[in-house]
């Protein structure tokens, strides 16, 4: 698709991401974002009142990340359900690493994205949990769930908010993931 014929604000959101990513969120004005998104000025109004909108719509095209444990659960093998729940992560966000880096920078200075990256995280932890519980085949301790959940979503946030700046090589949390599904196996009564 040539650039005039993709919509007018695609051309605006996409045109925003890049010149955020590469300048800042305030270091960037719309009239420099119309321009690269060669449409008029008023356009970029229209379809966002505020600059600010343009960071909201922007936080809406980070991909999904919930994913049906059925999709990633070996039964029996937290470690190996995990992998796969973490591959699976590192897979999404590749299709938006620019967007990502872009949002965990400004969140510093933004309220609105603040709050949607913690929503990020909070569902992430849940995540977690949902393929630990059901890997664990009910077999593991809650309490310990709810720490492992939450010291992964802390890795794998961590990794992702710096994904933009290396390339992580593969197997790079398989110590992580294997101290965690160690961890959460029951222990034989001494």
């Amino acid at each position: 698709m040539k650039r005039e014929e993709v919509p007018a604000k695609e051309r605006i959101l996409v045109a925003a991401e890049e010149l955020f990513a590469e300048s800042g969120f305030d270091a960037t004005p719309t009239s420099r974002i119309a321009e690269h998104a060669n449409v008029p000025k008023g356009l970029v109004h229209y379809y966002f009142r505020r600059k600010a909108d343009l960071l909201g719509a922007l936080i809406k095209r980070l991909p999904d990340e919930q994913i049906d444990p059925a999709l990633v659960v070996v039964p029996g093998d937290i470690a190996e359900s995990l992998r796969r729940l973490v591959s699976e992560l590192d897979a999404r966000l590749a299709r938006s690493r620019m967007l990502s880096h872009l949002l965990w920078r400004e969140a510093d200075t933004h309220r609105a994205i603040r709050r949607a990256l913690d929503d990020r995280f909070q569902r992430l932890v849940r995540q977690v949990r949902a393929v630990i519980l059901t890997a664990g085949e009910g077999g593991v301790a809650v309490d310990d769930v709810d720490s492992a959940a939450g010291l992964l979503a802390l890795a794998l946030s961590y990794r992702h908010s710096v994904a933009r700046h290396k390339d992580d090589p593969a197997g790079l949390m398989e110590p992580e993931l294997n101290f965690i599904a160690g961890a959460l196996m029951p222990r034989p009564a001494t």
